[in-house]
Protein backbone atom coordinates (compact mmCIF):
# COMPACT_ATOMS: atom_id res chain seq x y z
CA UNK A 1 0.00 0.00 0.00
CA UNK A 2 2.72 2.28 0.50
CA UNK A 3 3.57 2.42 -3.25
CA UNK A 4 -0.26 3.73 -3.76
CA UNK A 5 0.37 6.22 -0.85
CA UNK A 6 3.18 7.62 -2.17
CA UNK A 7 1.44 8.64 -5.37
CA UNK A 8 -1.35 9.77 -3.97
CA UNK A 9 0.62 12.21 -1.79
CA UNK A 10 2.64 13.47 -4.76
CA UNK A 11 -1.16 13.84 -6.60
CA UNK A 12 -1.79 16.27 -3.87
CA UNK A 13 0.95 18.29 -3.43
CA UNK A 14 1.40 18.65 -6.93
CA UNK A 15 -1.06 20.91 -8.92
CA UNK A 16 -0.39 19.23 -12.59
CA UNK A 17 -1.42 20.27 -15.75
CA UNK A 18 -2.78 16.60 -17.10
CA UNK A 19 -6.04 15.63 -16.70
CA UNK A 20 -6.92 13.01 -13.82
CA UNK A 21 -9.58 10.27 -14.92
CA UNK A 22 -10.96 7.59 -13.36
CA UNK A 23 -10.70 4.10 -14.51
CA UNK A 24 -14.28 3.73 -15.54
CA UNK A 25 -13.32 6.52 -17.83
CA UNK A 26 -10.09 5.40 -18.92
CA UNK A 27 -11.97 2.13 -19.73
CA UNK A 28 -14.68 3.64 -21.71
CA UNK A 29 -12.55 5.90 -23.87
CA UNK A 30 -10.48 2.76 -24.86
CA UNK A 31 -13.74 0.90 -25.60
CA UNK A 32 -12.97 -2.29 -23.46
CA UNK A 33 -9.39 -2.31 -24.08
CA UNK A 34 -10.22 -4.03 -27.67
CA UNK A 35 -7.34 -2.28 -29.87
CA UNK A 36 -3.82 -3.35 -28.61
CA UNK A 37 -1.08 -1.26 -30.01
CA UNK A 38 1.51 -2.72 -28.68
CA UNK A 39 3.11 -3.97 -25.20
CA UNK A 40 6.29 -4.00 -23.50
CA UNK A 41 7.92 -4.42 -19.79
CA UNK A 42 5.90 -0.89 -18.50
CA UNK A 43 2.71 -2.91 -19.70
CA UNK A 44 0.51 -2.50 -22.83
CA UNK A 45 -0.45 0.40 -25.29
CA UNK A 46 -4.70 0.89 -26.42
CA UNK A 47 -6.37 2.68 -28.92
CA UNK A 48 -8.80 5.22 -27.40
CA UNK A 49 -10.67 8.31 -28.02
CA UNK A 50 -11.50 11.35 -26.02
CA UNK A 51 -15.17 12.19 -25.50
CA UNK A 52 -13.81 15.46 -27.49
CA UNK A 53 -13.05 13.32 -30.58
CA UNK A 54 -9.55 13.05 -30.78
CA UNK A 55 -7.70 9.92 -30.57
CA UNK A 56 -5.41 9.53 -28.08
CA UNK A 57 -3.20 6.18 -27.03
CA UNK A 58 -3.53 4.44 -23.45
CA UNK A 59 -0.39 3.12 -21.86
CA UNK A 60 -1.71 0.62 -18.77
CA UNK A 61 1.63 0.34 -17.16
CA UNK A 62 2.01 -3.05 -14.79
CA UNK A 63 2.50 -2.71 -10.93
CA UNK A 64 5.93 -1.87 -10.78
CA UNK A 65 8.20 -2.37 -8.18
CA UNK A 66 9.15 -0.12 -5.61
CA UNK A 67 7.41 3.22 -4.63
CA UNK A 68 5.57 3.81 -7.81
CA UNK A 69 8.88 6.32 -9.09
CA UNK A 70 8.64 5.57 -12.62
CA UNK A 71 4.93 6.89 -12.85
CA UNK A 72 5.64 9.71 -10.77
CA UNK A 73 8.39 10.30 -12.92
CA UNK A 74 6.31 9.98 -16.37
CA UNK A 75 3.40 12.26 -14.99
CA UNK A 76 5.27 15.24 -12.94
CA UNK A 77 8.08 15.37 -16.30
CA UNK A 78 5.72 15.47 -19.83
CA UNK A 79 3.11 16.52 -17.36
CA UNK A 80 4.45 20.16 -17.92
CA UNK A 81 6.19 19.52 -21.03
CA UNK A 82 4.70 21.49 -24.52
CA UNK A 83 7.37 20.64 -27.01
CA UNK A 84 7.39 19.39 -30.89
CA UNK A 85 9.76 17.05 -30.56
CA UNK A 86 8.37 15.92 -27.06
CA UNK A 87 5.52 13.18 -26.96
CA UNK A 88 2.19 15.27 -24.91
CA UNK A 89 0.41 13.51 -21.90
CA UNK A 90 -2.95 14.80 -21.92
CA UNK A 91 -4.07 12.80 -19.15
CA UNK A 92 -3.47 9.66 -15.81
CA UNK A 93 -5.34 7.35 -13.88
CA UNK A 94 -4.83 5.93 -10.59
CA UNK A 95 -6.93 3.95 -9.38
CA UNK A 96 -5.96 1.39 -6.38
CA UNK A 97 -3.36 -0.63 -7.95
CA UNK A 98 -4.44 0.29 -11.66
CA UNK A 99 -2.05 2.94 -12.98
CA UNK A 100 -2.41 4.53 -17.05
CA UNK A 101 -1.25 7.27 -18.83
CA UNK A 102 -3.10 9.28 -21.75
CA UNK A 103 -1.20 10.40 -24.82
CA UNK A 104 -1.79 12.04 -28.18
CA UNK A 105 -1.60 9.42 -30.51
CA UNK A 106 0.96 9.32 -33.00
CA UNK A 107 -0.39 7.22 -36.15
CA UNK A 108 3.25 6.47 -37.97
CA UNK A 109 4.15 4.30 -34.13
CA UNK A 110 7.52 4.16 -33.65
CA UNK A 111 10.25 5.03 -35.63
CA UNK A 112 12.00 1.26 -35.24
CA UNK A 113 9.42 -0.28 -37.68
CA UNK A 114 10.78 2.18 -40.50
CA UNK A 115 14.50 1.81 -40.42
CA UNK A 116 15.33 -1.99 -39.03
CA UNK A 117 11.92 -3.71 -41.86
CA UNK A 118 12.53 -4.20 -45.22
CA UNK A 119 8.86 -3.81 -46.25
CA UNK A 120 8.79 -1.94 -49.10
CA UNK A 121 5.65 0.01 -47.51
CA UNK A 122 7.76 1.50 -44.43
CA UNK A 123 10.59 2.78 -46.74
CA UNK A 124 11.70 6.33 -45.25
CA UNK A 125 13.94 8.69 -47.85
CA UNK A 126 17.31 10.00 -46.52
CA UNK A 127 15.89 13.43 -46.56
CA UNK A 128 13.03 12.43 -43.67
CA UNK A 129 15.31 10.31 -41.93
CA UNK A 130 17.49 13.52 -41.76
CA UNK A 131 14.66 15.36 -40.81
CA UNK A 132 13.50 12.90 -38.80
CA UNK A 133 17.01 13.56 -36.90
CA UNK A 134 17.35 16.94 -36.32
CA UNK A 135 13.57 16.90 -34.98
CA UNK A 136 14.82 14.13 -32.19
CA UNK A 137 18.02 16.35 -31.09
CA UNK A 138 15.80 19.40 -31.12
CA UNK A 139 13.57 17.22 -28.50
CA UNK A 140 16.84 16.05 -26.26
CA UNK A 141 18.15 19.35 -26.76
CA UNK A 142 15.23 21.41 -25.27
CA UNK A 143 15.06 18.02 -22.19
CA UNK A 144 18.42 19.21 -21.04
CA UNK A 145 18.58 22.92 -21.55
CA UNK A 146 15.31 24.17 -22.44
CA UNK A 147 13.51 23.62 -18.81
CA UNK A 148 13.35 24.71 -15.41
CA UNK A 149 15.01 21.37 -14.48
CA UNK A 150 17.80 19.83 -16.47
CA UNK A 151 15.92 16.15 -17.88
CA UNK A 152 17.83 13.24 -18.36
CA UNK A 153 15.96 10.44 -20.32
CA UNK A 154 18.32 7.43 -20.02
CA UNK A 155 16.43 5.54 -22.43
CA UNK A 156 16.87 7.16 -25.83
CA UNK A 157 16.27 4.38 -28.54
CA UNK A 158 13.97 3.67 -32.13
CA UNK A 159 11.44 2.21 -30.08
CA UNK A 160 11.05 5.41 -28.11
CA UNK A 161 10.86 7.99 -30.79
CA UNK A 162 7.22 8.27 -31.89
CA UNK A 163 6.01 9.81 -35.63
CA UNK A 164 3.21 11.34 -36.21
CA UNK A 165 0.90 11.78 -39.29
CA UNK A 166 3.67 14.00 -41.11
CA UNK A 167 6.77 11.82 -39.61
CA UNK A 168 7.19 14.78 -37.08
CA UNK A 169 9.67 12.75 -34.40
CA UNK A 170 8.30 13.22 -30.90
CA UNK A 171 10.75 12.05 -27.60
CA UNK A 172 8.21 9.61 -25.27
CA UNK A 173 9.03 7.18 -22.70
CA UNK A 174 10.02 8.97 -19.35
CA UNK A 175 9.82 6.30 -17.14
CA UNK A 176 13.68 6.08 -16.44
CA UNK A 177 13.92 9.91 -16.37
CA UNK A 178 16.01 12.15 -13.62
CA UNK A 179 15.14 15.46 -13.03
CA UNK A 180 18.55 18.05 -11.90
CA UNK A 181 19.23 21.30 -11.35
CA UNK A 182 19.90 22.84 -14.73
CA UNK A 183 23.27 24.06 -12.73
CA UNK A 184 24.39 20.15 -11.71
CA UNK A 185 26.98 19.23 -14.25
CA UNK A 186 27.71 15.87 -12.77
CA UNK A 187 24.49 13.02 -11.45
CA UNK A 188 24.81 10.51 -9.01
CA UNK A 189 23.12 7.12 -9.79
CA UNK A 190 23.68 3.89 -7.69
CA UNK A 191 22.05 2.01 -10.50
CA UNK A 192 22.61 1.69 -14.32
CA UNK A 193 19.49 2.24 -16.22
CA UNK A 194 18.73 2.57 -19.73
CA UNK A 195 19.33 -0.14 -22.76
CA UNK A 196 21.71 -2.16 -23.44
CA UNK A 197 23.31 -1.24 -27.30
CA UNK A 198 22.50 2.66 -26.40
CA UNK A 199 23.67 2.60 -22.94
CA UNK A 200 26.31 5.14 -22.68
CA UNK A 201 29.98 3.79 -20.92
CA UNK A 202 30.10 5.55 -17.66
CA UNK A 203 27.11 3.77 -16.62
CA UNK A 204 29.48 0.80 -16.44
CA UNK A 205 32.89 2.29 -16.22
CA UNK A 206 33.52 4.88 -13.37
CA UNK A 207 36.56 5.65 -14.12
CA UNK A 208 36.11 7.80 -17.37
CA UNK A 209 34.01 10.40 -16.28
CA UNK A 210 30.49 10.76 -14.93
CA UNK A 211 27.19 10.68 -15.34
CA UNK A 212 25.30 13.33 -16.81
CA UNK A 213 23.60 14.71 -19.64
CA UNK A 214 25.95 13.12 -22.17
CA UNK A 215 24.72 9.81 -21.34
CA UNK A 216 22.00 10.92 -23.59
CA UNK A 217 23.73 12.39 -26.23
CA UNK A 218 26.01 8.77 -26.33
CA UNK A 219 22.01 7.50 -27.01
CA UNK A 220 21.11 9.72 -29.79
CA UNK A 221 24.55 9.17 -31.76
CA UNK A 222 23.64 5.18 -31.27
CA UNK A 223 20.34 5.89 -32.60
CA UNK A 224 21.87 8.53 -35.59
CA UNK A 225 24.15 5.23 -36.37
CA UNK A 226 21.41 3.51 -36.81
CA UNK A 227 18.78 5.79 -38.72
CA UNK A 228 21.71 6.07 -41.11
CA UNK A 229 22.62 2.35 -41.72
CA UNK A 230 18.69 1.13 -41.61
CA UNK A 231 20.41 -1.52 -39.69
CA UNK A 232 21.39 -2.26 -36.07
CA UNK A 233 24.66 -1.28 -34.98
CA UNK A 234 25.50 -5.20 -33.85
CA UNK A 235 24.83 -6.97 -37.04
CA UNK A 236 25.86 -11.02 -36.39
CA UNK A 237 25.09 -11.81 -39.64
CA UNK A 238 27.27 -9.52 -41.31
CA UNK A 239 29.08 -11.11 -44.31
CA UNK A 240 32.24 -9.84 -42.94
CA UNK A 241 33.82 -9.81 -39.05
CA UNK A 242 34.56 -5.97 -40.07
CA UNK A 243 31.40 -5.31 -40.25
CA UNK A 244 30.13 -7.10 -37.37
CA UNK A 245 30.18 -3.81 -35.05
CA UNK A 246 28.76 -0.98 -37.61
CA UNK A 247 30.09 2.18 -36.28
CA UNK A 248 33.71 0.94 -36.07
CA UNK A 249 33.51 -0.34 -39.74
CA UNK A 250 31.57 2.82 -40.71
CA UNK A 251 34.25 4.96 -39.37
CA UNK A 252 37.22 3.63 -41.14
CA UNK A 253 35.22 3.96 -44.44
CA UNK A 254 35.15 7.79 -43.64
CA UNK A 255 38.45 7.82 -42.82
CA UNK A 256 39.68 6.88 -46.08
CA UNK A 257 37.23 9.45 -47.63
CA UNK A 258 35.01 7.23 -49.10
CA UNK A 259 31.83 7.84 -49.38
CA UNK A 260 29.18 6.47 -46.80
CA UNK A 261 28.33 3.43 -48.65
CA UNK A 262 24.88 2.64 -48.43
CA UNK A 263 23.02 0.91 -51.17
CA UNK A 264 20.60 2.60 -53.33
CA UNK A 265 21.19 6.58 -52.98
CA UNK A 266 21.63 9.37 -55.11
CA UNK A 267 25.37 11.11 -54.62
CA UNK A 268 23.01 14.36 -52.55
CA UNK A 269 22.32 11.39 -50.01
CA UNK A 270 25.43 9.77 -49.44
CA UNK A 271 26.06 13.57 -48.18
CA UNK A 272 23.76 13.63 -45.48
CA UNK A 273 24.39 9.71 -44.60
CA UNK A 274 27.97 10.83 -44.00
CA UNK A 275 27.41 14.07 -42.06
CA UNK A 276 25.00 12.10 -40.05
CA UNK A 277 27.34 9.18 -39.50
CA UNK A 278 30.10 11.77 -38.87
CA UNK A 279 27.88 13.77 -36.32
CA UNK A 280 27.11 10.58 -34.56
CA UNK A 281 30.88 9.64 -34.28
CA UNK A 282 31.41 12.77 -32.16
CA UNK A 283 28.62 11.61 -29.81
CA UNK A 284 29.22 8.19 -29.33
CA UNK A 285 33.09 9.11 -28.14
CA UNK A 286 34.42 7.04 -24.77
CA UNK A 287 35.01 9.75 -22.56
CA UNK A 288 31.67 12.26 -21.95
CA UNK A 289 33.88 14.87 -21.78
CA UNK A 290 34.62 14.17 -25.64
CA UNK A 291 31.04 14.01 -26.56
CA UNK A 292 29.32 17.65 -27.90
CA UNK A 293 26.21 18.61 -26.30
CA UNK A 294 22.88 18.73 -27.55
CA UNK A 295 23.21 21.89 -28.51
CA UNK A 296 25.95 21.62 -30.15
CA UNK A 297 24.52 18.20 -32.15
CA UNK A 298 21.64 20.21 -33.62
CA UNK A 299 24.46 23.07 -34.85
CA UNK A 300 26.27 19.88 -36.74
CA UNK A 301 23.47 18.27 -38.13
CA UNK A 302 22.21 21.55 -39.29
CA UNK A 303 25.33 23.16 -40.80
CA UNK A 304 27.48 21.89 -43.65
CA UNK A 305 29.75 18.65 -43.67
CA UNK A 306 32.93 20.84 -45.19
CA UNK A 307 32.49 22.30 -41.56
CA UNK A 308 32.74 18.99 -39.68
CA UNK A 309 36.07 17.27 -38.14
CA UNK A 310 36.40 13.36 -37.81
CA UNK A 311 36.54 12.42 -34.85
CA UNK A 312 39.41 10.12 -32.89
CA UNK A 313 37.79 6.40 -34.02
CA UNK A 314 35.78 5.56 -30.98
CA UNK A 315 36.57 2.76 -28.65
CA UNK A 316 34.06 -0.09 -27.21
CA UNK A 317 35.24 0.12 -23.86
CA UNK A 318 38.42 0.96 -21.63
CA UNK A 319 40.39 -2.12 -21.49
CA UNK A 320 43.28 -1.04 -20.35
CA UNK A 321 42.29 0.54 -17.39
CA UNK A 322 39.02 -2.42 -17.25
CA UNK A 323 39.03 -4.48 -13.50
CA UNK A 324 38.21 -8.03 -13.44
CA UNK A 325 34.63 -7.55 -12.22
CA UNK A 326 34.02 -4.84 -14.95
CA UNK A 327 35.43 -7.60 -17.63
CA UNK A 328 32.15 -9.96 -16.87
CA UNK A 329 29.56 -7.35 -16.50
CA UNK A 330 30.41 -5.95 -20.12
CA UNK A 331 30.62 -9.58 -21.45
Amino acid sequence: MSMYENIESYLEQNSLAPIRYSYKEIKKMAAGFKEKLGEGGFGYVFMAKLRSGPSVAIKILNKSKGNGQDFISEVATIGRIHHQNVVQLIGFCVSGSKRALVYEFMPNGSLDKFIFSKERNTHLSYEKIYNISIGVARGIAYLHHGCEMQILHFDIKPHNILLDENFIPKVSDFGLVKLYPIDNSIVTMTVARGTIGYMAPELFYKNIGGISHKADVYSFGMLLMEMTSKRKNLNPHADHSSQLYFPLWIYDHIREEKDADIEDVTEEENKIAKKMIIVALWCIQLKPNDRPSMNIVMEMLEGDIEDLEIPPKPILFPDETVTKDQTINSS
